[in-house]
């Protein structure tokens, strides 16, 4: 048989696919993994959290880039199982499980269906959730990729941290990056050559590509009394709405305690002529974590305070974010059916 390189998945099929697909699926073992209609999945406390996200071909990454750049499976299999896991890592959960189903042109080179599936168990593994099965998934045919994975979750409490238990008074914090993946995405989209980069600028683009969510970092902040919480996935001032609105309150930013991961983006905005702000509070991607604390708590460790939560001031005013006490202006985020 031919080598995978010269391989596509149309003249391989879908047994031949699963295959070479299967093994490199790496994570915890389930109960009952691939080869049956249904994966078996523990729940140890008798319920569990459950995320679906996908990846679209030209919508949420794309294969061949204005700086010349090329996308390779590995990096489209770890964002996928990154954001999925983020999101899991938001409500106070460890990862128990994923499941995935693949959307690929007859044309699809195998080798790059076989490097989705290394990126995907790598990002299991490295950013720590090893304890997470790759139970199994679907393939499927069309005239795009895309990759959707749904990830199974236990609970560390008893109970979430939804985005709705935000209170006045208490101190808004963040861990993670921010804004790196908007920077590595304004570079990926430039015209200027990919070989051009300097290291920082590669740091940054890695970032965007290969995202690393503080996966151990959610469950510390359930047990360490987190009010509400969510994944940055949208941009810090997008995502603070979401939980503005869903908690009844204002979230106030402190530009201040931002100004740090501003300055670490100042030389490449200044050579892409940008507001490195812009890229901290409207860039998404980098799925760090948005929470609130009681006044009293004591942060874990990876979290640091950018703000605090505000009563809704006046009859007719309405949940919002502020950048020191203002509106902050037109930080949009990001938005699937925008453009």
């Amino acid at each position: 048989m031919p080598e995978s390189s010269s391989l596509t998945v149309g003249s391989l099929g879908e047994s031949g696919l699963l295959a070479r697909i299967l093994p490199r699926l790496k994570g915890a073992p389930a109960l009952l993994g691939p080869g049956d209609d249904a994966a078996l999945i523990a729940a140890p406390d008798g319920k569990f959290v459950i995320t679906v996200d996908t990846l679209v071909e030209n919508q949420d990454f794309r294969l061949h880039w204005p700086s010349g750049f090329e996308s390779s499976g590995f990096d489209v299999g770890w964002k996928s199982a990154a954001q999925n896991l983020s999101d899991i890592n938001a409500m106070g959960a460890y990862a128990s499980s994923a499941v995935i189903s693949l959307t690929l042109p007859h044309e699809t080179p195998v080798a790059w269906v076989e490097d989705l599936a290394e990126g995907f168990s790598a990002a299991v593994r490295d950013l720590g959730a090893s304890y997470c099965a790759l139970a199994g998934g679907d393939l499927g045919r069309g005239s795009e990729l895309s990759i959707t994975a749904a990830v199974t979750g236990t609970l560390a409490t008893d109970r979430p941290v939804l985005r709705s238990g935000a209170k006045a008074g208490d101190v808004v914090a963040v861990n993670g990056v921010l804004g790196v993946a908007a920077a590595g995405l304004a570079l990926l989209e430039e015209t200027r050559s990919h070989r051009e980069w300097s290291e920082a600028e590669r740091v940054l683009v890695f970032g965007q590509r290969c995202p690393s969510p503080p996966l151990t970092a959610g469950p510390e902040a359930a047990r360490s009394g987190a009010s509400a919480m969510m994944d940055l996935s949208d941009g810090l001032l997008k995502d603070g709405l979401r939980m503005a609105r869903a908690s009844g309150v204002c979230l106030d930013f402190d530009s201040s305690a931002l100004a740090e991961d501003a300055r670490q983006l100042s030389d490449v905005a200044a050579r892409l002529q940008k507001d490195p702000m812009d890229w901290v509070l409207g860039g998404g991607e980098d799925h760090g974590l948005l929470a609130t604390f009681p006044p009293s708590a004591i942060l874990p460790e990876g979290f640091r305070r950018v703000g605090v939560v505000k009563a809704i001031a006046g009859e007719g005013n309405h949940a919002s974010v502020f950048v020191d006490g203002r509106a902050p202006g037109a930080y949009q985020g990001f938005d699937h059916f925008d453009g």
